[in-house]
């Protein structure tokens, strides 16, 4: 039945309902500017039997600056029509920006059409959750919040700021926002039923203690507590980075790092862990498996009739990058026997295709987090302590995740590579 809810998801998804019209003309940009038309119906050398999941940040580009090697890259990606030779998903664990300027701004930077339904978010996947999605959940993160949980289909959503508002004395960190005056709270605010965070915040100890207070109070932080609900409301989470690479030397906090400190916070308060309903982003195996229908469907709608067998994801981070898509990989492997039995069981066809990759090979560059002459290896030398485990509390930790099929210099090299194992010209 999951694999018939994925499904049904990715066809209602924008941009994905039925095969893409053919597009007779160059699409304009940006500013005006015109794009090689990179995602379109027309004539291909070939059907191709495999694609790509790049990530972006540390892949492609750095901060706003598009890195030399994956235009070159993609200068031979794209064919003479115009058109990508092979499916690209483009997945990153950002979620400050919608889908749709995540695409324009890969369009300016890469030279080339990005639609949007190339585009996967870290929390892209919680379309997926509709039983969610009627709930009043008090949403954290920055950038278009309330916009990109209601693309999600979230229709009753609350900011942090906004409960702050109703709120006033909660928030009592910086002396400069503390209210002047005794505010009482408002009698008439409805109870939140659950959290939902986009990603990191801007002011980390508001949101800190206002989800906090969500949590402890069964979603009514301006009563009285007696007793403290477990398991609490539910929580859903995207993007477990530790790290990203920025334009600074040296990797910056991420959303996992947001969340290592609520997860310390609830546990010094309460003594128990703080659960998640969800974890999107990679490595999670549900944005794999999203990524992997999105693929399928950009190659249905080329026209490409072979089933895509192998996924090339091509990473700068050994946690979530390379972690997820082995981890992924894995899940092909010793989880398909499972899944088809569940597909036969169902007589679906549209199933039955969500199971035709095989394998996803995993590639590590060097020119983002990943700095072989600064980080050294991913294993430790014999008789030096373990390496520290960056991934998330929840996903465990098994050291040979980390290890990539093939480590390169960049993502000139890593499409080179996967074009040679394929046997295709680059």
């Amino acid at each position: 039945m999951a694999a018939i809810w994925l499904a049904a998801a990715l066809r209602r998804a924008p941009g994905l309902c039925g095969r893409a019209a053919p597009v007779a003309r160059g699409a304009v940009g940006l500013a005006g500017r015109c794009f090689r038309r990179a995602y379109a119906a027309g004539p291909a050398e070939g059907s191709p039997t495999f694609g790509f999941l790049l990530d972006i940040d540390g892949v492609l580009v750095r901060g706003h600056t598009v890195i030399p090697a994956a235009l070159e890259a993609f200068h031979r990606l794209v064919d003479s029509q115009g058109q990508l030779r092979v499916p690209v998903v483009f997945v990153t664990n950002a979620g400050n920006i919608s889908q749709h300027s995540k695409a324009q701004e890969l369009s300016a930077l890469l030279e080339f059409k990005v639609g949007p339904d190339q585009v996967i978010l870290s929390h892209s996947p919680l379309k997926l959750f509709p039983q969610y999605h009627d709930k009043r959940m008090l949403v954290s993160g920055q950038g278009p919040v309330v916009e990109n949980a209601r693309a999600l289909g979230f229709q009753n959503v609350v900011t942090v700021e906004e409960l702050r508002t109703a709120f006033p004395m909660l928030d009592m960190v910086d002396l400069e926002r503390r209210p002047r005056t005794m505010l009482l709270p408002r009698s008439n605010f409805p109870a939140i039923e659950g959290v939902l965070l986009l990603g990191e915040p801007v002011r980390w100890e508001t949101s800190l203690q206002l989800i906090v207070d969500v949590l402890l109070s069964n979603g009514r932080p301006g009563a009285d507590v007696a007793v403290v609900p477990y398991p609490h409301l539910p929580v859903l989470a995207c993007n477990m980075d530790l790290l990203w690479m920025a334009e600074a030397r040296m990797p910056r906090f991420g959303h996992g790092t947001f969340l290592l400190c609520l997860e310390a916070i609830y546990r010094k308060l309460t003594g128990r862990e703080l659960l998640y309903e969800g974890l999107m982003g990679k490595p999670s195996l549900l944005t794999y498996q999203y990524a992997e229908g999105l693929i399928r469907l950009q190659a249905e709608q080329r026209g490409w009739t072979a089933p895509i067998q192998t996924l090339y994801a091509v990473g700068d981070n050994p946690m979530s990058d390379v972690y997820g898509a082995n981890l992924f990989h894995q899940y092909l492997q010793v989880g398909r026997c499972g899944v088809q039995a569940e597909e036969r069981g169902s007589g679906s066809q549209q199933e039955q295709q969500l199971s035709a990759t095989q394998r996803c090979t995993s590639i590590l560059v060097c020119t983002g987090v990943y700095c072989p002459e600064e980080l050294g290896p991913l294993e430790p030398a014999p008789g030096e302590p373990e390496l520290p485990f960056h991934g998330h509390r929840d996903f465990g930790f098994r050291p040979g995740l980390l290890q990539a099929s093939h480590v390169v210099k960049d993502v000139l090299e890593a499409m080179q590579l996967a074009f040679r194992e394929e046997g295709w010209p680059w």
